[in-house]
């Protein structure tokens, strides 16, 4: 384990990668600039000084993204939660700036040297830099773009691309400097605004890509996305894609739908699956948030969406049973309120969640609710006398009232104002569940009525042809 944690510690980040590659571009453009325009500026060749400042532009990119790299290795803090990562782009932006200064140099000296004339002095000297300066620019512009694609860093790719106009503007260099050495003169200043076009051209593309990264354009297609994920186990519907930031370090955000009975340790499950089958996907993803949106039943459940507006007042409902009336429903339920209360205060806890039901679903017409108290914990199960009897009571009730049913499991406990009864009643699983449940409220309305002392009853109905047992593992 140490040894793994040792190589881990010393192996470079991505950062310090990027920052290794730029330090050794930026010693080769220095001494290539410098070449050119300590040349140029002796012979007095326009083109030459403007590919001069052209690679002078390319050792000034690379400073800022020194800079740049430097402030997006920071971790995230409070004030910058996402990290700093868009300080590269914004040095990768500068670059581009940079790049439509030089063009404007190149063409202040253009124009001064149309307005006062002049033409270069052509010495072997010349040949010999511009030749040497093109193998430095090829080696350094290969070198680049391989480390810039194996890091996934966009300021190593817009570096190599700016320099590797370097060595087309150096081989249009030699071919003014031909030219001139054989009395055309205008070839220094065409080749020149040759050059303009170019750096101008590299400028506004890098603006135009790192603008796009600032204003969050999609990084990744959506339908790629949607198809690494589609077969994850409890996904139901992915409803919304959207990625955003530089190459090598993309955040993507999903919206998806999962079944409402789905558990908030499933619904974790299923959101860490997402995210390792993105970033094995897509290696260069640093983040994905996965967030999963309501469901649109066919039809509205008036028992879940009470239950959820319950909870947000601190109330337990319970028996939410719909009545159809005119234009609409009217509901029906139990309230439970907290223990203690004063009458005048269940009431009011009641009306507002009556309010917000209202409020909720335009198609309740009206809200009755029978209030009761709350019990977190209830009484245990009473072996006194009087409780016996009044389960056996019951029993024989149920009994005779439907003898072909199985009346079982009778429990009684003591509750507010005398006791609460636990029946089972199982019956043929071919019966529907409406006759079934008009037995349990049948037997249920009898029982209040021949046993007063008896004030909550609950009969659970089930069938006959119940699921046998687990036995060693097998069904």
């Amino acid at each position: 384990m140490s040894q793994v944690s040792s190589a881990i510690s010393t192996a470079p980040t991505t950062a310090e990668s990027v920052r290794r590659v730029l330090w050794i571009v930026l010693v080769l453009n220095v001494v290539v600039a410098g070449a050119k325009l300590a040349t140029g500026l002796l012979t007095g060749a326009v083109a030459m000084i403007a590919d001069g400042f052209h690679s002078s532009m390319d050792a000034s990119s690379n400073i800022v993204g020194l800079v740049g790299t430097k402030l997006a290795a920071q971790p995230p803090d409070e004030d910058h939660p996402y990290g700093h990562r868009r300080f590269e782009t914004l040095a990768t932006l500068a670059i581009g700036g940079l790049l439509l200064v030089a063009a404007w140099e190149i063409l202040q000296t253009m124009l001064d040297r149309l307005l006062n004339g002049g033409q270069p002095d052509v010495t072997a000297a010349s040949f010999v830099i511009m030749f040497g300066t093109m193998i430095v620019n090829l080696g350094v512009t290969i070198y680049e773009r391989r480390r810039g694609h194996a890091l996934h860093s966009d300021i190593l790719l817009a570096d190599a691309a700016h320099t590797s106009s370097d060595f087309f503007v150096s081989l249009s260099v030699i071919a003014s400097l031909a030219l001139s050495s054989f009395g055309f003169a205008w070839s220094d200043i065409a080749i020149a605004l040759l050059i303009v076009l170019v750096i101008g051209r590299a400028g506004v593309g890098i603006i135009r890509q790192t603008s796009n990264i600032l204003a969050d354009q999609q990084t990744l297609d959506p339908h790629d996305v949607q198809r690494a994920i589609q077969d994850v186990p409890g996904l139901d519907e992915i409803v919304r894609v959207r990625s955003r930031g530089p190459a090598d370090a993309i955040h993507v955000d999903i919206d998806a739908r999962i079944q409402p009975a789905v558990t908030t340790d499933h619904a974790y499950a299923i959101a860490r699956t997402v995210r390792e089958r993105l970033t094995a996907a897509y290696p260069q993803v640093e983040e994905v948030q996965v967030n999963f949106v309501p469901q649109k039943p066919a039809t509205l459940d008036y028992g879940l969406e009470t239950r959820a507006v319950a909870d947000g007042l601190g109330l337990r409902v319970h028996e939410v049973i719909p009545v159809p009336a005119q234009d609409g429903v009217v509901l029906e339920m139990h309230v439970e309120v907290r223990p203690g209360l004063t009458l005048g205060e269940a009431h009011r806890q009641a009306s507002e969640l009556e309010r917000r039901l209202a409020k909720r679903i335009p198609s309740i017409r009206g809200v009755i609710t029978h209030i009761e108290p709350s019990s977190d914990q209830g009484a245990p199960i009473s072996q006194s006398h009087t409780a016996l009897e009044l389960r056996d009571r019951a029993l024989d009730i149920a009994q005779t009232l439907y003898p072909d049913a199985e009346w079982c499991d009778a429990s009684i406990r003591l509750a507010l104002g005398g006791y609460a009864l636990t029946l089972c009643c199982r019956l043929p699983g071919s019966m529907s569940v409406e006759e079934a449940h008009g037995i349990a409220e049948h037997v249920e309305a009898v029982l209040r009525t021949e046993l007063p002392l008896v004030q909550r009853i609950t009969i659970h109905t089930e069938p006959v042809e119940d699921i046998a047992p687990v036995a060693d593992g097998h069904s």
